[in-house]
């Protein structure tokens, strides 16, 4: 990216009032915000629509069924006016191009998530026995800039591996940042400034700043992280 990596602050709530208060509180700092299945089914499509005439709205949903159904899921999802979406790689390449060909205009943008980053390599040993989870990665990365995605979703130690594979075909979308180490369902993290400088484009934040006892300082703390990685990102060029 050539103007720099963006924040995209994770609506990760329970419910509306706690999002729209959080909104109020920090809103003005952000320009891109991630709603989940959680706020989408409680306060619905129009009150996901609403969002976007104040900020850019990512959709995470991690599409992922027969092609025809979720092509039918993104015709719907453009009356909305959402910024982007997330569809799961693992739906194959036909899914992928009826996603692509649903989309009205290039919009929303498509975004492919390629392992789920709660996932580590015990847990993908149950899921997947006799698959490494490097090569799946790398070859669901490279088949969904293959099939013309506009970005990939990977855990911030995986950038180093897709950047290998899709060069600067898409953008990375980098959920799993944090600011210390901590416990929770997250395996595969890593800080701001290291997620940019190994290729993160956007940086998907929730609990970092949901949990902060001051989450306009954390955010100014995070663009300060960001930058640095992206100063020693340019200098690496």
């Amino acid at each position: 990216m050539k103007d720099g990596p963006s924040l995209i602050l994770a609506l990760d709530l329970k419910n509306l009032d706690e999002a729209e208060t959080l909104l109020s509180r920090v809103g003005d700092m952000v320009g891109h915000i991630k709603v989940g299945p959680r706020l989408l089914l409680s306060g619905g499509p129009r009150w996901v629509a609403s969002l976007t005439d104040k900020w850019k709205v990512f959709l995470d949903l991690k599409l992922h069924d027969i092609p025809n159904t979720v092509k039918g899921a993104v015709e719907a999802l453009c009356e909305m006016g959402i910024w982007a979406v997330t569809i799961h790689i693992a739906g194959g390449r036909d899914m992928m191009s009826s996603a692509i060909e649903a989309r009205s205009s290039g919009n929303p943008l498509l975004f492919g998530v390629t392992i789920l980053t709660s996932l580590d390599g015990t847990g993908w040993r149950t899921v997947s026995p006799g698959s490494r989870m490097d090569e799946c990665l790398k070859a669901r990365a490279s088949l969904a800039a293959d099939v013309g995605l506009d970005g990939i979703v990977c855990a911030p130690t995986d950038l180093p591996s897709v950047r290998e594979v899709i060069g600067s075909r898409c953008v990375t979308v980098v959920p799993g940042i944090r600011l210390a180490s901590c416990l929770d369902d997250q395996r595969r993290t890593s800080h701001p400034s290291e997620a940019v400088r190994m290729g993160g484009d956007f940086l998907v934040v929730g609990r970092p700043i949901l949990e902060s006892p001051d989450p306009r300082g954390t955010i100014d703390r995070i663009k300060e992280e960001m930058e640095a990685g992206w100063c020693c990102r340019k200098a690496d060029l």
